[in-house]
C-alpha cells in the first residue's frame, strides 16, 4: 500500500492512496487551517469505525443475522497532558435488526478487534480498545 498527501495552500492537503480515492486534510481555523477537510485524528478514528464495521458486519451476514442498520461510533479519550495523542477509544456498535443474536455480535466484535481490523492492530499497543454493544429491533 502507498498513501501521500499533497498540500494545497494555508493547512489543506489532499491525501489519496494507491486506491486511486483521496480525501481533504485540514486543520481549525485556530490554529491556522480553513476548518474545510477531516483533521488526521478524525480520520484515524473514521479509518478504526469504518474498518472494524466492515468486519463484524461481513461475519453477521455469514452468520445470517438479519441487520437492518449498523454504525459505529468512536469515543476518544485523550491525554491530559498531550491533548494531541488518543489514550482510549471506546467503540460503540449499534445495530438494528430481527432477531440479532448479541452473542453473534460480541463474537464478530472480538474477532474484528483482536483479529481482523488492520487500523486496530495498528494502533494497538498505544491505544486501548474497549467496545459497548447496543442492540435495537426493528
Amino acid at each position: 500500500m502507498e498513501a501521500k498527501v499533497v498540500w494545497q495552500e494555508g493547512l489543506v492537503f489532499i491525501g489519496s492512496a494507491d486506491s486511486g480515492f483521496s480525501v481533504r486534510l485540514d486543520s481549525k481555523i485556530e490554529v491556522g487551517g480553513s476548518d474545510s477537510g477531516l483533521r488526521p485524528v478524525e480520520l484515524m478514528a473514521i479509518s478504526v469505525a469504518g474498518c472494524t464495521a466492515m468486519d463484524v458486519i461481513s461475519i453477521l451476514q455469514k452468520k445470517r443475522q438479519q441487520v437492518n442498520a449498523f454504525e459505529v461510533l468512536v469515543h476518544a479519550t485523550r491525554a491530559e497532558q498531550h491533548p494531541h495523542k488518543i489514550l482510549k477509544m471506546i467503540l460503540e456498535y449499534v445495530v438494528t435488526g430481527v432477531d440479532i443474536d448479541l452473542q453473534a455480535v460480541e463474537r464478530a466484535v472480538q474477532l474484528s478487534q483482536e483479529k481482523y481490523c488492520s487500523a486496530i492492530a495498528t494502533l494497538r499497543g498505544n491505544v486501548e480498545f474497549d467496545h459497548k454493544i447496543v442492540i435495537k429491533s426493528h
